[in-house]
């Protein structure tokens, strides 16, 4: 196919992904799901004050609420969407890809959703925490009305920080299925990746206690193991499909052995010299 033809691929795929979007974007603000979502997002901040006698938050600006809600309604729907921008999308790559890869990508993409949503579910069970540690106490004499857009987005922010975290594992084992590390390599790393993940949990985490970053960190070691794990299992086959093509076990400076086995050749048959072809060609013309 033409760069073109390419092109023009790539347009009708992006348009009507835009368009599936905007159907997801009238849908959920049509149906008022927005408002469900921002109340939900609240409850944390509800959930501080017995007896729901939490103070109202803040509008700063004339169309900051109604903005905040249009924001909510687009993410909203962009989720919602998502099967229909994701078909798209993969209508556009799947024809450069083999059959292996397809199913490797369809893989991926299945538990890529369920492992962000898991991360940004837990980021909203730790807000709570994090308010209690980040606002004043009721014997400070002192109001805790917020802003209710940059409440919002902290709340978004975090979630979106947690379930981007916990699609680190699933980059690990893509990795490993397209050859690029193996599970022996993977598990190297082990102590250095569990450090890492605690730095992240110290930083991520709003509250200075140590369980609730203990707990982040512990569930990201775990599903890093986990796709050790799977990288072990995966390494194993392909080792059982080449033989002994595989190297993963050499370190990157080590040149692989070369098994080079030369097939025998039979012995050739002789040939004859040019001047003896000429005469056998001259006494066959003469007979």
């Amino acid at each position: 196919m033409p760069l073109m033809e390419h092109l023009r691929e790539l347009r009708n795929r992006l348009f009507k992904a835009f368009l599936g979007i905007v159907a997801g974007f009238i849908a959920v603000y049509a149906l008022g799901l927005h408002k469900w979502i921002l109340n939900r997002l609240q409850e944390p901040y509800r959930d501080l004050f017995p007896l729901g006698k939490a103070p109202d938050m803040l509008q700063l600006g004339v169309g900051d609420v109604f903005l905040l809600k249009l924001k909510v309604a687009m993410w909203a729907g962009l989720v919602i969407s998502a099967p229909i921008w994701l078909f798209q999308i993969w209508a556009f790559v799947a024809p450069g890809l083999h059959k292996k890869e397809r199913r490797w990508a369809y893989l991926f993409v299945a538990a890529a959703t369920p492992l962000f949503l898991a991360g940004a579910f837990l980021a909203y069970m730790v807000v709570g925490k994090g308010l209690e540690f980040l606002l004043p106490a009721q014997e400070e004499h002192l109001t805790n009305s917020l802003e209710l857009t940059r409440y919002v987005s902290w709340v978004t922010n975090f979630m979106l920080i947690f379930g981007v975290a916990f699609e680190f594992p699933l980059l690990a084992v893509m990795l490993n299925f397209a050859g690029l590390v193996s599970a022996k390599k993977m598990l190297s790393w082990w102590r250095t990746v569990v450090f890492l993940f605690f730095c992240f949990s110290a930083i991520a985490t709003p509250t200075p206690d140590p369980f609730v970053m203990s707990g982040l960190a512990l569930c990201l070691s775990a599903m890093y193991f986990i796709a050790i794990g799977i990288a072990w299992l995966n390494d194993r086959r392909r080792k059982r499909r080449d033989g002994e093509s595989d190297y993963s076990h050499l370190d990157d400076d080590e040149a692989a052995p070369l098994d080079y086995r030369p097939e025998p050749v039979a012995e050739p048959e002789p040939v004859a010299a040019p001047e003896q072809l000429d005469r056998r060609s001259r006494f066959d013309d003469s007979i």
